[in-house]
């Protein structure tokens, strides 16, 4: 089954997709890059106020291949209480250097997603492997260019399912996300990710840093089959 996730700024954001059906509420900052961190008070009044209602996911931002630096900044995200913390894996430095260090943090019993980019030439076995030894929960593909074009533009449907296919076999839950747009849901649901990951869709004028639109959330939503047994009231 693939669930809905929204990327938002701030806790008034987080309301308004948690009501337009998102799974997921990703918290991310679009004005400071592919994952622009938001700030810890922001997390914070997001995870106080859909605690228990909504999973909650958050990003560290765009930091340089430094390990202690990005090992601290998942330690300070994961005691706002989120779920899972994204971290950003834009070069093999980071693949290679950072992605085993992040073994500190998940033997600490936090939940660790890898995100890795579509829009950058990387080993797909090789990086799959390093997230599974290092026991984190799951992997992302996504794009960091924000303007070089959309998921699809960088990878066909083959390559996402082999990529949503190795991470299955290594236990990882997956997610692809990348400028999608709502006529991307069909061919993104035959990869069967666990999630499909939205901002400019769900924006005004399909602006990834514009306000959301609760009819383009809505439309989204509609495109992604909820099974029955699965359907929650929204508030």
């Amino acid at each position: 089954m693939t669930r809905m996730l929204a990327s938002v700024r701030d806790l008034e954001e987080a309301k308004l997709v948690y009501q337009g059906g998102a799974d997921i509420i990703d918290l991310k900052e679009p004005n400071e890059g592919a994952l622009g961190a938001v700030p810890l008070s922001q997390i914070h009044h997001v995870v106080d106020d859909l605690w228990e209602k909504c999973v909650v996911s958050a990003t560290i931002g765009d930091l340089p291949a430094d390990s202690v630096q990005i090992n601290e900044k998942v330690i300070q995200t994961a005691e706002t209480g989120v779920d899972y913390v994204k971290v950003g894996m834009f070069s093999d430095r980071h693949i290679e250097t950072c992605l085993p260090s992040l073994v500190q943090c998940t033997n600490k019993g936090i939940a660790v997603i890898a995100v890795f980019f579509a829009d950058m030439e990387f080993d797909v076995d090789f990086a799959i492997q390093i997230a599974a030894d290092a026991r984190l929960k799951g992997v992302m593909l996504d794009t960091a260019r924000k303007g070089s074009g959309n998921l699809l533009t960088h990878r066909n449907i083959m390559q996402l399912e082999y990529f949503v296919n190795r991470a299955k076999q290594n236990d990882l839950l997956t997610g692809l996300a990348g400028s999608l747009s709502k006529e991307d849901i069909p061919a993104l649901l035959k990869a069967i990710p666990d999630y499909v990951g939205f901002r400019t869709a769900l924006c005004n004028s399909k602006l990834r840093t514009g306000s959301l639109n609760k009819q383009a959330i809505q439309s989204v939503r509609e495109l992604i089959p909820i099974p029955e047994n699965l359907q929650r009231k929204l508030a």
